[in-house]
This record gives structure tokens, C-alpha cells and sequence, in this order.
């Protein structure tokens, strides 16, 4: 199993830039991308609050667990 970060559906929903997301929780614009890119090794949970309230959404709206095809 592994966590996938949905933060690129989210701002596609909401019609929102990375910037303008970056700008309005005050998070670093390559942190964002590298969430939007799905690059993130750790997420700070105050930043995941954060986004969460600007975008107006839960955590599980963000996150997904996703299983993992076995070979």
C-alpha cells in the first residue's frame, strides 16, 4: 500500500493555482509542486491543515491509500 497525494484534483476543482494555493497558506511553491507532482516523502501535518482549510476539504479528500498491484 502506498499514500497518493490528490492535491492536483483538488486545485483543478477548486480553480486554483499552485501559487495562489502557496500564497493564501503561506507553504513553499516546491513544496506544493512537489505535492502536486506526488513527489512528497513527508507532509507536514500543520501544512496538510492548512491547505485543507483553504481549500475547503478533508484529509481524505488529499490523501488515498492505494494498494499496490502484487507481481
Amino acid at each position: 500500500m502506498r499514500v497518493v497525494i490528490r492535491l492536483d484534483k483538488m486545485l483543478d476543482k477548486a480553480n486554483m493555482t499552485q501559487r495562489e494555493l502557496a500564497r493564501k497558506t503561506e507553504i513553499r511553491v516546491p513544496s506544493i509542486n512537489e505535492m502536486y507532482h506526488n513527489q512528497t516523502v513527508r507532509l507536514p501535518l500543520d501544512n496538510l491543515a492548512k491547505i485543507c482549510e483553504v481549500l475547503e476539504c478533508e484529509i481524505t479528500d488529499i490523501l488515498e491509500l492505494v494498494k499496490e498491484p502484487t507481481e
